[in-house]
């Protein structure tokens, strides 16, 4: 007899947002060392700092934002995509005020470093769950299968571009966001 419950969407399920809730507290780290910030959080700092809201708030209006530039391209958002609009952002603003001020650029490298591994690692894991891309690789590959232009650029071209407009709001550029880049 079956029951209708399929373990395997649910394992799948379960990865995706372990993935997702991992990459909100690796970015925690990130925003919470001070030393600098990855593009797109760059513009999420610039946003939140403009608008008055939290880092988690500005990050998942920057991810609907960019779900919307989606529809002309015609870029179909998975369940894993939705989540992650809404879940990194949510996670981020629970975990941020569970770290400590580390006042010590030692500390501050580390925490920042460390958040860059378990950005990754869990990047790994909410991929691998299948559920649809994050909001801003749906947007380079929608872009890329638009213009024809290698994917290098395209993602270039938007890291620039959102780095150079949430530095002018405010986000925080020093060499967390070089250290990242590279």
């Amino acid at each position: 007899m079956r029951l209708g419950f399929d373990f395997r969407s649910l394992r799948r399920l379960v990865r995706l947002n372990l993935g997702l809730m991992l990459y909100g507290f690796g970015l925690a780290l990130i925003v919470e060392a001070q030393i600098g910030l990855p593009p797109w959080d760059v513009f999420a700092k610039g946003i939140s700092i403009q608008l008055g809201t939290s880092y988690g708030v500005a990050s998942v209006i920057v991810s609907a934002l960019v779900l919307l530039a989606w529809i002309p391209l015609k870029v179909k958002p998975g369940i894993g995509s939705i989540l992650n609009a809404i879940l990194i952002g949510v996670w981020s603003d629970v975990f941020i005020p569970m770290l400590p001020d580390w006042n010590n650029y030692a500390l501050e490298l580390v925490a920042f470093l460390f958040g860059m591994v378990i950005v990754a690692a869990a990047t790994g894991l909410y991929i691998t769950s299948y559920l649809g891309s994050g909001p801003r690789d749906g947007l380079m590959i929608g872009t890329q299968k638009l213009l024809g232009w290698p994917l290098w650029r395209i993602r270039t071209m938007y890291e620039v571009l959102v780095l150079a407009i949430g530095w002018l709001m405010g986000g925080q550029v020093r060499e967390g966001t070089l250290i990242f880049a590279v």
